[in-house]
């Protein structure tokens, strides 16, 4: 009796400790670029934990449908992670906002994105210019910003940095972001921390800076974008990663899964040669994301 007694004293510390794994799953909202043409919705998604979709990278055209059809709720949302500004990437924001006027949140809504250059506002600005009460686009949404809302909107910008930056931790999830190289505009990408698990999200990049091999290192998922094919140049290139670029990086940050999203027109059809690219350098999971995946964090 004393020794049965003996063991459950030395074992409940370690049970209380221990914490059941979480469920971690992606889901894309819109897997396509700027293109009317593509019949996706533009760059969106969600990062879901044990049922309930905690956070959103990007949402542009279209997005705000897709996440009606989830069945994602505004009032779970932790953050919103905006990769870098371009419409196709944020359009949507406004819609999704005051949807959220009907919504039962309470509490206030973090905005995580790059800061600014000549060429894009920074974040905290460009939500301002939407949103200001007096100055802004839809400046009767102006309660979202000075506290008169339910909830309050706070944006914050990411610092330029070739080396990850830990954005906030709390209860077994974190997040990070590095910048990346996207032409003229500040970008970010960001990795998503639950337990032992992982998504990252390389957002729009040309792979120049060599910063996401780091910030993606053995991470359970790798988001990349397939907006060029093989032998793109000029304006292209220099926007976007190649499948040969994407390949590299891959097998330097050697990912679990790799999903390839942001699929435009000119490289619709090109699956197979896209897939040859990448096998040269990465040989593991390769998948194509589609408006409304889900991929199980595994």
């Amino acid at each position: 009796m004393q020794y049965r007694l003996l063991l459950i004293l030395l074992w409940l510390p370690m049970m209380l400790m221990a914490q059941p794994a979480k469920k971690v799953t992606l889901q894309v909202l819109g897997s396509g670029g700027p293109e009317l043409t593509d019949k996706r919705a533009s760059a969106s998604y969600l990062v879901w934990v044990d049922g309930k979709a905690r956070f959103l990278i990007d949402f542009g055209g279209g997005a705000s449908l897709r996440f009606e059809e989830s069945g994602a709720s505004v009032e779970d949302l932790d953050a919103i992670l905006l990769t870098h500004l371009h419409i196709d990437h944020t359009s949507d924001l406004p819609a999704l906002i005051k949807g959220a006027f009907f919504s039962e949140r309470k509490r206030n809504l973090p905005i995580y994105g790059p800061e600014g250059n000549d060429v894009m506002p920074a974040t905290s600005a460009f939500v301002f210019r939407l949103f200001e009460s007096g100055k802004g686009a839809w400046e009767y949404m102006g309660d979202f910003l000075d506290g008169r809302a339910a909830f309050r909107l706070e944006p914050n910008d990411v610092p330029d940095s070739r080396t990850p930056l830990p954005l906030f931790s709390e209860n077994n999830i974190s997040v990070e972001a590095v910048s990346v190289h996207h032409g003229p505009i500040p970008a970010v990408a960001y990795r998503i921390n639950v337990g032992d698990k992982s998504i990252t999200f390389s957002g729009d990049m040309n792979g120049s800076y060599h910063t996401l091999e780091t910030l993606a290192k053995e991470t359970t998922i790798l988001v990349m974008h397939n907006a060029v094919p093989k032998g793109a140049a000029g304006v292209a290139a220099a926007l976007h990663m190649t499948p040969e670029t994407i390949g590299k990086i891959a097998a330097a940050a050697n990912p679990k899964t790799l999903i390839l999203s942001h699929r435009m027109m000119r490289t619709l059809g090109k699956e197979l040669e896209t897939i040859s690219e990448i096998r040269k350098y990465y040989k593991g999971k390769i998948k194509f994301a589609d408006d409304g995946n889900r991929f199980l964090a595994l």
